[in-house]
C-alpha cells in the first residue's frame, strides 16, 4: 500500500487559522490518503487558540515564539530555529503556509532549507509597494520565490505570478478558502452574549462596523480616521459605530482617547470568528484596513471603505463592493458623506458575484496535492494549472 502523503501545515495568527482550516479539513476528510500535522508558531496566542477550537483544527505542536515587544526579525529567527527539528522528525512531503505573515515566511524558508516542497495558499497578492503593507508585502514576495505550489485565489493573482516568472504549471487558481470558512460559519451561526447585547443596543440604527490595526495606519492617519468616524456618528442620530478593538497597545490607546464615552460608539474586545461574521452581516457599512474583510465583504454583500493607500485585492474594488479611501482622513469624511446619500453605490452591493471563489477551495488544494505528490487521479479535477 502506498504510504500516505504527509502534509505539515504551519500557522501563527488568527487569519491563518481561518483560511487554512478548510484546507486542513479537506486533508483530514481523506485519512487513507493524507496524514495532517499542524504546527502553531505562537505569533498570536490568545487570539489563535479559540479560532483553532472553533474550526476543529488540532494543534500537534506549538513553537510558542510569542514574546513581549517582539519584532518581525525575532519571530522569524525563532520560527526557523524551532521548526527545523520538527521538519527533521516528521519528514513531511509538503509544508503548507498561508498569506504573508512572518510565520509563513519563516516556515517557507525552513522547508526550503530541508528541500521540502512548499505550498503557498493565497499566492500572488501584491499591493505594488514593498513597504505597504509592512512587512507583509515583502513577506509574500519572498514566499513566492520559495514555493513549489502556488494556490492563487483569482485569475489576477495568477497573472501576477506569471509576470514574475513563476512556472505556469505550478500555479493553481483555487479561490480563497476564507469563502469556505465563512459559508460554513454562516450555515450554523448563533450570536454569543456580547454580540446579542450589541445587536439589541443598536436595534433600529444603521451600524458601521470598524476594524483597524495595521502598522501603516498608526499615528496621525489612525487618529484622524477615528475622529472622522466619531464626527460622522455624532452628526447622525440613526448611526452606531461598532469596533472590535485589536489588542495592540497602540490601537487600544488611540481608540480609547478618541472614541470612548459616546453612547452610540461601542468598543468591544476581539470577537470569535462566528460572532465577528454575524456582526459584519448586521452592518450597514464596513470600514476596515483588513485584507480579510476585503474578502468577506463580497460574500456578505456589504459595502466596504478600505482604510489603505493601496490594496492587493483589487478584485474587491472592481466588483463594486469596496472603495479605496487612502491615507487622508478628509477623504474618509467625503466618502462617508457619499455613502450616506440616497441612491449611493453602497445600495447596489448586495448580490454582487464573489470574485474570491465559490467555497470549494479547501478541496481544490487537497486535490492538487494528491495529484502532484502521489499522482492520484481525481474523479473530477477541481483545479488545473494552465499554460
Amino acid at each position: 500500500m502506498t504510504s500516505r502523503i504527509n502534509v505539515l501545515t504551519l500557522f501563527g495568527t488568527r487569519p491563518e487559522v481561518i483560511k487554512l482550516a478548510p484546507v486542513i479539513r479537506a486533508l483530514e476528510d481523506e485519512p487513507e490518503l493524507f496524514r495532517s500535522f499542524n504546527v502553531a508558531s505562537g505569533q498570536h496566542t490568545d487570539l489563535l487558540y479559540p479560532f483553532a477550537e472553533r474550526f476543529g483544527v488540532r494543534i500537534h505542536a506549538d513553537l510558542k515564539v510569542m514574546e513581549p515587544g517582539q519584532t518581525p526579525s525575532g519571530v522569524c529567527a525563532r520560527v526557523l530555529t524551532l521548526l527545523d527539528p520538527i521538519l527533521t522528525a516528521e519528514k513531511p512531503d509538503a509544508v503548507l503556509v498561508q498569506g504573508d505573515t512572518t510565520t509563513a515566511l519563516a516556515g517557507a524558508l525552513a522547508a526550503f532549507h530541508r528541500k521540502v516542497p512548499v505550498g503557498h495558499v493565497e499566492a500572488g497578492l501584491r499591493s505594488g509597494d514593498p513597504l505597504s503593507p509592512f512587512p507583509e508585502e515583502m513577506n509574500r514576495r519572498l514566499i513566492t520565490r520559495l514555493a513549489s505550489f502556488h494556490f492563487a485565489a483569482t485569475e489576477d493573482n495568477r497573472e501576477t505570478l506569471l509576470r514574475e516568472g513563476v512556472a505556469p504549471e505550478s500555479i493553481f487558481v483555487t479561490g480563497n478558502p476564507v469563502v469556505d470558512a465563512l459559508k460554513r460559519v454562516l450555515s450554523a451561526a448563533k450570536p454569543g452574549a456580547e454580540v446579542r447585547r450589541l445587536l439589541e443596543d443598536t436595534a433600529g440604527l444603521r451600524r458601521i462596523v470598524l476594524t483597524t490595526h495595521r502598522r501603516e495606519s498608526f499615528g496621525e492617519t489612525m487618529s484622524g480616521n477615528l475622529r472622522v468616524l466619531r464626527d460622522f456618528v455624532e452628526g447622525r442620530e440613526d448611526v452606531a459605530l461598532l469596533f472590535p478593538v485589536h489588542p495592540n497597545p497602540v490601537v487600544v490607546e488611540t481608540t480609547q482617547s478618541i472614541l470612548s464615552g459616546h453612547p452610540r460608539i461601542h468598543l468591544v474586545p476581539p470577537l470569535g470568528y462566528e460572532d465577528f461574521i454575524l456582526l459584519l452581516e448586521s452592518a450597514w457599512l464596513l470600514v476596515s484596513d483588513s485584507g480579510g474583510v476585503q474578502e468577506e465583504a463580497p460574500t456578505l454583500g456589504k459595502p466596504l471603505l478600505v482604510l489603505r493607500e493601496n490594496t492587493e485585492r483589487p478584485e474587491a474594488l472592481r466588483s463594486g463592493v469596496a472603495r479605496l479611501v487612502g491615507g487622508d482622513p478628509s477623504r474618509l469624511a467625503a466618502m462617508l458623506e457619499e455613502v450616506d446619500r440616497p441612491g449611493s453605490w453602497a445600495e447596489r452591493v448586495r448580490g454582487t458575484e464573489n470574485p474570491f471563489g465559490r467555497g470549494d477551495s479547501g478541496r481544490g488544494i487537497a486535490g492538487v496535492l494528491a495529484e502532484a505528490l502521489r499522482g492520484e487521479p481525481r474523479e473530477t479535477p477541481l483545479v488545473e494549472a494552465r499554460p
